[in-house]
């Protein structure tokens, strides 16, 4: 059963876009995954690499926007522009499309970060950035309009 990775983790991006998937995530990769993955644009300035069973769902409800709807065609759009299936080869690398590294920014050392059922890949600098600017009172301010008594089920 899969229940989401866990971890952050470094890399390297080698000069034709390569990166090796750290082996922590090979070992939580879900049963019968395979070495086939989507890599698309992020809501920040990073990649998304699911698991190309991981992404069957996110494309499922992309399907059911509303095609009349200006928000709905803007966000598949974005989300899809650029959008590719990768695969891991022998060696355990996958190849990164060179106009979703421009987009996120990408340099030779690189972020893989848990995201549930899905990493991200980010620019080793811009994701030092993103929690250097981030303080602990800020943080635990986040946590109690996310995760609080009267943001949802979970207390």
């Amino acid at each position: 059963m899969f229940n989401g990775f866990i971890g952050e983790y470094e890399s390297t991006l080698d000069s034709k876009g390569r990166f090796l998937l750290p082996q922590a995530f090979k070992k939580q990769l879900p049963e019968d995954s395979g070495n086939l993955f989507i890599v698309c644009r992020g809501f920040e300035k990073c990649i998304i690499l699911y698991p190309k069973q991981n992404w069957e769902p996110t494309v499922q409800r992309l399907a059911t926007l509303n095609d009349y709807e200006q928000k709905h065609r803007d966000f598949r759009r974005v989300l899809l522009n650029g959008a590719v299936e990768v695969e891991m080869d022998g060696a355990g690398r996958l190849n990164l499309p060179n106009n979703l590294i421009a987009f996120a920014g990408l340099e030779k050392d690189i972020v893989l970060a848990s995201a549930l059922n899905k990493i991200e890949i980010w620019d080793s600098k811009t994701y030092q950035k993103f929690f250097e600017d981030y303080s602990p009172a800020a943080f635990s301010k986040l946590a109690e309009e996310v995760m609080g008594k009267n943001a949802g089920s979970i207390s």
